[in-house]
């Protein structure tokens, strides 16, 4: 169950780095278009809109399981293992209740611009906005499973490294490379 969660979170990771190349070539596309032929890529403006949150929100799962997502150290390295982990899993727990809160405030919205059919542009493109709601809440839900299964991970000690980097499975630890006391050593420090 673990490891198809987290190689969903690669595969998610994987489409989203995909989808940042090809909006990179088309505003190289649309620059171009512009620049040198006075005729812009229509629509280029309204994709891009709605793709930067998109790709975002796909992102969050694999940072979340890798232990990737911004933190500071500030109360950690005064706490002994058990504080750090009571910290970590209030972390967690703010990070299912925010992720949870997104999905359920965004699913109204979702479904309205469903409904009415909601775009973005005029003219010759317009792109559906409903599409990157929904996946706005689809990977808002794989958010707060993904910190679900932190809190689990943690309290059953399957996280390695989890001073340096709280997130790196131990099934998946010979694939990372820390710099850290611990990662040399192999012990917490």
């Amino acid at each position: 169950m673990l490891r198809a969660l987290v190689g969903l979170a690669r595969g998610i990771h994987v489409v989203s780095a995909l989808w940042v190349l090809v909006l990179g070539f088309a505003i190289i596309a649309d620059v171009v278009g512009r620049s040198v032929f006075s005729y812009p890529i229509r629509g280029t403006t309204e994709v891009i809109k709605n793709s930067v949150v998109a790709i975002t929100f796909m992102q969050l799962p694999l940072a979340i399981l890798s232990g990737s997502m911004l933190r500071t150290e500030i109360f950690a390295d005064g706490l002994g293992k058990m504080g750090r982990r009571l910290l970590r899993t209030f972390g967690y727990l703010l990070g299912i209740a925010l992720f949870a809160l997104i999905a359920w405030a965004a699913l109204e919205p979702a479904a309205y611009a469903y409904r009415i059919g909601e775009y973005e542009g005029e003219g010759a493109l317009r792109v559906p906005t409903w599409p990157i709601r929904f996946l706005l809440i689809g990977t808002a839900v794989y958010a707060a499973i993904a910190y679900l299964a932190m809190i689990w991970l943690d309290w059953t000690g399957q996280l390695e490294h989890e001073i340096a980097y709280p997130g790196i499975l131990s099934f998946d630890a010979a694939n990372a490379s820390v710099m850290s006391d611990q990662s040399k050593t192999g012990k917490d420090v």
